[in-house]
């Protein structure tokens, strides 16, 4: 799920905080469970800790959390190679507060945090199509053509399903990382997308989070 990040320059006074979902303080998750309320409501919340979810959290100088996003984890099979693949999920701007660049930044730390993550293959995810453009600003790469198919085999949910209008994207980790000598659009980004765009990607995450 992902909601509208919002643009503009940042205020200074904020911090990104990191905690496992589960060790996220009650005050914290209390804000974040609100706005995920205000952004989907009705949704359950809170993630499926098979994917070792964490919490990223922009949070204000008086303790308001801003923007959050979590970052979830697990292993994938395509086109006959594993591969440990993390997703973004659940970003969301606090409404009074959008505009102003706080969604944008947590983004950006998010990217940093899992090109730093040991053995990480790639990110992956999905958004509404209007929001493409803003994670492309952020580094991720579309992949023209591809299809997540979350849920689960006997239960999944695709990205091109009825009523959905999706957008896949990617970040491509080589041993150097993204901003590293071969860039976003070196080798490893290029084998990437080649790999898979315009392709069905297998991500079945389960039935809690049926599509990061």
């Amino acid at each position: 799920m992902n909601a509208g990040p919002g643009a503009g320059a940042h205020a200074p006074a904020t911090r990104v905080l990191g905690f496992a979902e589960a060790e996220l303080p009650a005050a914290l998750a209390a804000q974040v469970e609100a706005l995920e309320a205000e952004a989907w409501p009705g949704a359950t919340p809170g993630h499926d800790p098979a994917l070792a979810p964490r919490a990223l959290l922009l949070v204000t100088a008086d303790g308001t959390v801003a923007a959050s996003l979590a970052l979830l984890f697990k292993e994938i099979r395509h086109a006959g190679r594993t591969y440990r693949a993390a997703g973004l999920s659940s970003v969301v701007t606090r409404r009074a507060l959008r505009g102003r660049g706080h969604g944008a930044r947590l983004v950006a730390a998010a990217r940093r945090e899992l090109a730093a993550v040991p053995g990480l293959d790639l990110v992956l995810f999905s958004c509404d199509r209007p929001l493409a453009p803003f994670y492309e600003a952020a580094g991720f790469t579309r992949l023209p053509g591809a299809v997540l198919v979350g849920g689960t085999p006997g239960e999944p949910l695709a990205t091109d399903g009825p009523g959905f209008d999706k957008e896949v994207l990617a970040e491509f980790l080589g041993p150097d990382g993204p901003d590293g000598p071969d860039g976003p659009d070196g080798p490893d980004a290029r084998a990437g997308v080649a790999a898979f765009a315009g392709t069905r990607i297998a991500l079945h995450p389960g039935l809690v989070d049926r599509l990061w």
